[in-house]
């Protein structure tokens, strides 16, 4: 849409997909503001959610679209796996990190706030040693496109059941039944890949 566009209005950048800007954002480098306008909130609530510090979360926010500008090259579009979903994984990477480095840093181990630990499925599983690994979008990928959006909208875009239910039109049982059989396929998934 706008990649044959050399003059680009904020019209036609607001109605161009994450995709396409960030694809533009290469040769126009103004254009990755867009990015930043649609993202820095849900990023930022995102960052404060596992690091608890307003200053904290807000490095960690500049960092992840620091990379996301840098490596934009290398984000390649799969079936359910959006930019979002990746720029998801690039904050979360960033503020488990930071998280880690701060509790050694107070040379005390600082339990997480129990929400996010019910926001991530079966963590012994899901994440190792704290950190998303790459693994998790080509996982997501494999999965029927209703089970990944679900997992994604709970586990990467931090939504609550209840959101979700309300943003697909259906009952916070039938979120919570769909979530626990994503959850089933995502694990036989990511053993899958493990095993190959």
């Amino acid at each position: 849409m706008i990649q044959d566009v050399t003059r680009f209005s904020s019209e036609t950048l607001a109605a161009a997909s994450d995709e396409e800007v960030l694809r533009l954002s290469k040769s126009e480098p103004e254009a990755f503001a867009v990015l930043v306008d649609r993202y820095e909130n849900a990023l930022l609530r995102k960052a404060r959610s596992i690091l608890r510090s307003k200053e904290d979360a807000e490095e960690v926010v500049q960092d992840a679209f620091t990379r996301i500008y840098l490596y934009a090259d290398r984000y390649k579009a799969q079936e359910g796996a959006s930019f979002s979903s990746w720029a998801y994984t690039i904050l979360t990477r960033l503020a488990f990190t930071r998280y880690r480095k701060l509790a050694k840093k107070r040379a005390v181990y600082v339990p997480l706030d129990p929400e996010v630990y019910e926001r991530t499925p079966d963590t012994d599983h899901f994440l190792e040693d704290l950190t998303i690994r790459d693994e998790v979008l080509a996982a997501l990928a494999k999965l029927p496109e209703q089970a990944a959006r679900v997992l994604t909208l709970q586990f990467i875009e931090g939504k609550t059941q209840e959101e979700i239910a309300h943003e697909t039109g259906s009952t916070v049982p039938a979120v919570k039944t769909r979530v626990h059989r994503a959850k089933k396929l995502f694990k036989e998934v990511l053993a899958e890949q493990t095993y190959d």
